[in-house]
């Protein structure tokens, strides 16, 4: 008890900073890789090059990849830019795959029909692609939240906060309950999105049946 009335606000002011971190990248990757994703089905030749450049991102160590970051100009002045930025990266891949990958998957006759009723391309991306692909887009916007949420507490070793301060912190003091005050909220948060997500996923595959 005398630790959480220690530490309590502190925490709670991780875990908002935590959050804020991990929406913010994913903003920005949804920005990016739903887009990118409904263009590669219309060039689909450039969808092998585009994806893996979006995997390779995704195989660098995240430490690696803050360090990559911080002598860039503009993004190195502040250490939120640097852990979004990084985020962002990795989220990239499982939205930018889930996108191309649920559009390609359309029943080619359902487009023809699309077609033969005359609609034009914008709409039948609006009206018939993103509702039947919307479940596997928020599959892969599912994954990029959890693996964003993890990633996030790694931001805390170039100064950008949230919960990874008191997993440094704890590690360097060989402090478990430090530890556990970090890594037990980040794992509540990744399992909260990843429950509230599913439950939207399971309903948008009703809605798309």
């Amino acid at each position: 008890m005398n630790f959480f009335a220690r530490y309590g606000s502190e925490i709670a002011t991780l875990t908002v900073e935590h959050l804020w971190l991990t929406m913010a990248a994913m903003l920005f990757s949804a920005a990016i890789a739903i887009p990118a994703g409904i263009g590669l089905t219309r060039v689909p030749r450039w969808a092998n090059p585009v994806i893996g450049i979006a995997n390779i991102l995704q195989t660098i160590p995240s430490l690696a990849m803050f360090g990559f970051l911080l002598p860039l100009p503009w993004l190195g002045e502040r250490a939120a830019r640097i852990a979004i930025c990084a985020l962002t990266a990795y989220a990239l891949l499982p939205i930018l795959r889930n996108t191309y990958a649920g559009i390609r998957a359309i029943d080619p006759s359902v487009i023809e029909v699309a077609h033969a009723l005359g609609l034009t391309d914008t709409q039948r991306l609006f009206k018939i692609e993103l509702p039947l692909a919307a479940p596997l887009i928020l599959a892969g916007l599912r994954t990029a939240t959890v693996t964003c949420i993890g990633i996030a507490t790694i931001a805390a070793a170039v100064g950008a906060g949230g919960l990874g301060e008191l997993i440094f912190r704890g590690v360097a003091s060989v402090d478990n309950r430090l530890v556990l005050a970090g890594a037990v909220p980040a794992a509540l948060l990744a399992l909260a999105a990843d429950a509230l997500l599913g439950l939207l996923e399971r309903r948008l595959k009703v809605i798309a049946q």
